[in-house]
């Protein structure tokens, strides 16, 4: 979440990617350091170990991108913050190895471009879009329905660049490695703009877009510090914290019924505060199921700012984070305002007025961004350590924020290990050549290409 915003800002510039070598040589050389302390020295309980299943598919498809033989698109999942790291490490150590070994010869330096969202150099600082930028990073708007330089730029590189690009088609992070959200058909519409542009310029190369999926283990499975961390959030929320007689290790069940009382505490303390101050309807639902409760205590809160920005409910839950976030970016990084420094007291005093209110309305919309992908099947389904420290963080997130109106530093659970697998590349060439009869069919040949790459990222997280 980004620093409160007290006063209005200049508009949000597009930072164009400067991709320098150099950086990236110093960047490779600190990721071993970066993995395990991600800037956190004093917590070193990174990520101490990267396996990739398939990784001889990237190799092949460098050493025909480097031949002028293809172009393609890396579309990875991203379930949380680690994972540009972990594609970092994929490209940088992983596939150059496997090359070697494959005997494929590959041209330095073996990396993609990269789309980020714009709105991390709010609570991380300038010096992250610098960064990203040197390492060939794409910034993106992502609530902006038609964000132009960045996604010209990114058509451009996809065509035209020594490197392939890489893009989350989720579009944000949902906490979750067992869980798919809904995507963007951003990765779609580029794929069928890249083939349109090489048609034009009458070249040969074929455009595949490859499924890439991330997920995490624990090394040893972090039950006492999760007992701990729960109990400290039942303490936060007001709740008496029960007396553990046994340590959980090896019985989930206890832990699982422990969070879904929090759970329901946290839900009922929402409800009662929407219902409040906000004057929402949320009547009580004798023996309502706890995700059901959980979806329309998230619909009432995005409700809140939709009201205050006049924005009509529309989409799912991640399009309405999307719509509010840049409908709040536009009363507080103000395009219509050419000079701060001009503008009267009165105007000033206004304009930060309004920036204020519009931070904290956003607030309810960030509340909800982390909870998109929740449900309670997630962990009956499979109730390993790696589920309940997804969820039990998630806790963490909303709890900090609401007490400390701020990005809170989650805690460290211990050493983790992080599993890639390199999906069958798409081809999108194909599917462009085959809708070409009319609008309508490109349309819905974009839309199944979505459809597809979801089916791809699911079948590789469960693979």
């Amino acid at each position: 979440m980004p620093k409160s915003i007290q006063s209005i800002q200049p508009p949000l510039k597009f930072i164009p990617p400067r991709f320098n070598v150099a950086i990236l040589q110093i960047t490779k050389w600190l990721l071993p350091v970066l993995l395990r302390f991600r800037l956190r020295p004093w917590l070193p309980a990174g990520i101490i170990q990267i396996e990739a299943k398939n990784a001889e598919v990237l190799a092949q498809l460098y050493e025909k991108f480097q031949a002028g033989k293809i172009r393609f698109l890396l579309a990875f999942r991203h379930p949380e913050v680690d994972d540009p790291l972990s594609m970092f490490y994929l490209l940088s150590r992983i596939v150059p190895r496997v090359a070697r070994q494959e005997g494929i010869k590959l041209q330095s330096p073996v990396h993609s471009h990269f789309l980020y969202d714009r709105g991390m150099t709010l609570w991380a600082g300038d010096w992250l879009g610098w960064f990203f930028s040197l390492l060939g990073g794409v910034a993106i708007r992502r609530g902006k329905r038609l964000d132009r330089q960045a996604i010209q730029t990114a058509r451009e590189l996809f065509a035209n660049s020594k490197i392939p690009i890489a893009v989350a088609p989720e579009g944000g992070t949902n906490g979750h490695s067992g869980i798919v959200s809904p995507l963007e058909p951003g990765v779609s519409q580029l794929g069928f703009w890249c083939v349109e542009d090489l048609a034009k310029a009458n070249r040969p190369e074929t455009v595949f877009i490859v499924p890439i999926a991330i997920q995490y283990r624990y090394v040893n499975p972090p039950w006492s510090k999760l007992e701990r961390l729960l109990s400290k959030l039942e303490t936060e929320s007001g709740l008496p914290v029960l007396p553990v007689e046994n340590d959980i290790n090896g019985q989930p069940e206890i832990y699982y019924q422990r969070l879904c009382r929090l759970a329901e505490h946290i839900i009922s303390e929402m409800e009662e505060f929407y219902r409040r101050f906000y004057h929402q309807n949320l009547p009580a639902i004798p023996n309502q199921e706890i995700t059901s409760r959980l979806h329309r205590l998230l619909d009432m809160a995005l409700q809140v700012p939709e009201q205050y920005f006049n924005i009509q409910p529309q989409g799912n839950f991640i399009d309405r984070c999307r719509r509010l976030e840049e409908a709040g970016w536009s009363y507080i990084y103000r395009e219509d305002v050419p000079n701060i420094a001009a503008l009267s007291p009165l105007k000033r005093g206004l304009a930060d007025w309004i920036a204020e209110e519009a931070d904290l309305r956003m607030r309810h919309m960030r509340l909800v961004e982390s909870f998109v992908a929740v449900t309670a099947s997630y962990i009956q389904e499979q109730p390993t350590a790696e589920r309940f420290a997804e969820t039990t963080l998630l806790m963490f997130d909303m709890l900090s924020r609401i007490s400390d109106r701020k990005t809170p530093a989650r805690p460290r659970l211990g050493w983790r290990t992080a599993r890639i697998t390199v999906g069958e590349p798409i081809s999108v060439t194909e599917r462009w050549v085959n809708s070409q009869s009319d609008r309508q069919a490109s349309r819905q040949a974009a839309s199944q290409l979505t459809q597809d790459l979801k089916i791809a990222l699911e079948q590789l997280i469960g693979s």
